[in-house]
């Protein structure tokens, strides 16, 4: 069954800038700012939550279905989710407007200066997840505001289970809304950071929204993850990688992981270092899918991280 991954697939153009910013920024004139950088070092990446995760999610041997909105520049990566044999059913292309992208410079101090391009993002609402069949999984990634309230709705009309992941998307809704989305979710993922001003914006604490939903979990980075669930907390260790090359979309493969561990219906423990490795194995190279690997050699490098077997 097909495991419906709504959320965002947009290009990421990486330029490094090789020198630091505040040597061409005078603090007191930036009213005045009117700066060009040479960036001799580029590359552009395919990304977009909704891609990360179905990449992902793919590697593990799952069937994604993403749900986004295209532009009229998506050839490249509908090329590439051809050949990772992603389905593209339900991404829907809107002819007048570009892919989402963003437009990231770094200096040598890696400070960012980003540019955001919602695109055909902000038609994401017109794409529905009401109408697709045999679902049996979901996830509500960050995206258009009204597409994720949608998703929402439409998952919970129709029983489906399905993660709420507000993630980037956290700035978009206020108090309400969030209390009306977690009642409505099946799973909760947030990081540390946002689950401090999801509390703050719900009023509510970890424990009361964790008694909302099946499970609540809370990534640590570095640190690991906290899964709230079945009255406990399970306190998942952090995988360990070989280099750190790239930590983009570490978040996003750890979703993956979650979501095919609790479709496979293993324990959370189990599933919360699923997640962990998959997110540990993206952060070993650049971009956030480059990565390549099969589920048994995955297999074998949980075994020997962990100490037991996946069923």
């Amino acid at each position: 069954m097909s495991a419906v991954i709504c959320g965002s697939l947009a290009y990421d153009t990486i330029m490094v800038f090789q020198d630091q910013f505040k040597n061409h920024i005078i603090p007191d004139q930036v009213h005045i700012l009117n700066v060009s950088f040479l960036v001799p070092a580029m590359r552009r990446e395919f990304g977009g939550c909704a891609g990360n995760i179905a990449y992902n999610l793919k590697l593990l041997g799952g069937d994604p279905l993403p749900v986004a909105a295209v532009g009229q520049d998506f050839a490249p990566y509908r090329e590439h989710l051809h050949k990772c044999g992603i389905r593209m059913d339900c991404i829907r292309v809107f002819e007048e407007q570009f892919t989402p992208q963003c437009f990231i410079t770094t200096d040598l101090d890696n400070n960012q200066i980003t540019a955001f391009h919602p695109g055909a993002m902000s038609s994401a609402h017109e794409n529905h997840v009401r109408n697709i069949p045999d679902i049996s999984f979901g996830i509500v990634a960050p995206d258009g505001r009204d597409a994720m309230l949608q998703h929402v709705d439409e998952f919970a009309a129709r029983n489906v289970p399905f993660i709420f992941d507000p993630g980037q998307a956290m700035p978009l809704f206020n108090g309400d809304e969030f209390r009306a989305m977690i009642e409505k979710s099946t799973y909760v993922i947030v990081n540390d950071y946002e689950s401090q001003l999801l509390q703050q914006r719900t009023g509510w604490s970890a424990a009361d929204i964790a008694s909302r939903v099946k499970a609540y979990i809370v990534t640590l980075g570095p640190r690991g993850s906290l899964i709230h669930a079945d009255g406990k907390t399970y306190e998942i260790p952090p995988a360990r990688e070989r280099k750190i090359v790239d930590p983009t979309g570490c978040g996003d493969a750890y979703r993956a992981g979650l979501i095919f561990g609790i479709m496979k219906g293993m324990e959370w423990p189990t599933i919360g270092r699923m997640a962990s490795l998959m997110g540990a194995l993206k952060v070993e190279h650049p971009g956030t899918q480059n990565q390549s690997f099969t589920y048994d050699q995955f297999a074998k490098e949980f075994q020997e991280q962990f100490g037991y077997t996946l069923a």
